[in-house]
């Protein structure tokens, strides 16, 4: 996932970063409000991260104006404050979410996985490589328009995959989303997508080492 961050604090704002980066998201990191801004205008971003008090544009102006560009990607604001009309405002302003400082970093990465659950949208008749494609309506995995048969849980894995390619998925996440309530560990991940790749005819899914799986973006 492709992430803005606006956050002032210099030491937050690189634990952030470095910590969302050993997750598979790509960071773009910024302290001030008006160099975010300029930034939002010329790129697209799958995620934003914004503190409130910031120098320039404060983060709910910010947000105020993101709006008025009929952007729609969702944000999550972190913030030290805790008066009520502001976490009122950030709401009323399409936020997805509000996280009061200090917070665990574990939990806003929570926070951004049940995010993607919730805002990743179906794709129909993904192409996936060459001869793969993946029709999210019926759920079915084709091979130059012929249906292949795998596993339903190998079916989710690449349904997850296939929505949101060109990102890395973690396992954890991946995790959620496949098997749910079970409390896996990694070795059940891996060994389910290994099984997987060795059914297909063509290598698509690609292993992030230590951080989980992508299915690359086709030109």
């Amino acid at each position: 996932m492709k992430i803005l961050l606006l956050e002032d604090d210099f030491m937050l704002n690189n634990s952030i970063v470095k910590y969302l980066e050993t997750t598979g998201h790509i960071i773009h990191s910024y302290r001030n409000g008006n160099l975010a801004y300029k930034e939002i205008q010329e790129n697209e971003y799958d995620l934003f991260i914004l503190d409130i008090n910031v120098p320039g544009i404060d983060g709910l102006s910010l947000l105020e104006k993101i709006k008025e560009l009929k952007i729609q990607t969702p944000s999550i604001f972190i913030s030290a404050l805790i008066d009520i009309e502001d976490i009122s405002r950030a709401f009323d302003l399409g936020c997805y979410d509000y996280l009061k400082k200090p917070f665990h970093l574990k939990e806003l990465s929570i926070r951004i996985d049940k995010m993607l659950k919730i805002h990743t949208k179906p794709q129909e008749h993904t192409r996936l490589s060459k001869g793969y494609t993946y029709d999210a309506n019926t759920n079915t995995l084709y091979f130059y328009n012929v249906p292949q048969s795998i596993s339903n849980r190998q079916l989710q894995i690449i349904s997850f995959l296939a929505k949101n390619r060109g990102m890395i998925v973690s396992y954890e996440t991946l995790r959620d989303y496949v098997w749910e309530n079970y409390d896996i560990d990694k070795s059940t991940i891996t060994a389910e997508v290994y099984r997987l790749k060795k059914k297909l005819k063509e290598e698509f899914i690609i292993n992030e080492r230590s951080i989980g799986y992508i299915i690359n973006r086709l030109n």
